[in-house]
């Protein structure tokens, strides 16, 4: 069984109830689905520069309550280390919480679920964009 990842940007796509991103994520066992704890920092932090949207709090506490939330570790420690020195290296630039999320999905050999062209960039690291039709 494949494990699936959600970035912050599907999380979003999910809570807006986007017509593909949504069909395929109830196609997946539940089991299937996780995000890291730091798309969960980042769906917070969007959360406390909007403090007056309440419906909005209340869809993304809901996610939060239905799907795995996995902790950060030191095997994301390292795949994240050699990823930024790869991509600097290459003269390319992640932000660090992309970079982060990444790391952790290669620890976890899931695919990360993502819209984020610039994932593409990093070795190794499976993506899917569910928001695209399916073929």
């Amino acid at each position: 069984m494949t494990d699936f990842l959600l970035d912050t940007n599907a999380v979003s796509h999910a809570v807006k109830n986007h017509p593909q991103l949504t069909a395929r994520l109830f196609a997946q066992p539940v089991s299937a689905i996780m995000i890291s704890v730091i798309t969960e920092a980042e769906l917070l932090f969007g959360l406390a520069r909007r403090p007056d949207a309440k419906k909005l709090h209340h869809l993304i506490q809901d996610f939060l309550s239905r799907v795995a939330i996995l902790p950060w570790t030191s095997e994301a420690a390292r795949h994240y280390a050699t990823i930024r020195a790869t991509l600097e290296r290459a003269g390319q630039v992640l932000s660090p919480l992309d970079t982060l999320i990444a790391a952790h999905a290669i620890s976890l050999q899931a695919v990360l679920v993502t819209s984020d062209k610039a994932f593409a960039r990093i070795p190794g690291l499976q993506t899917q964009d569910w928001t695209s039709p399916t073929t």
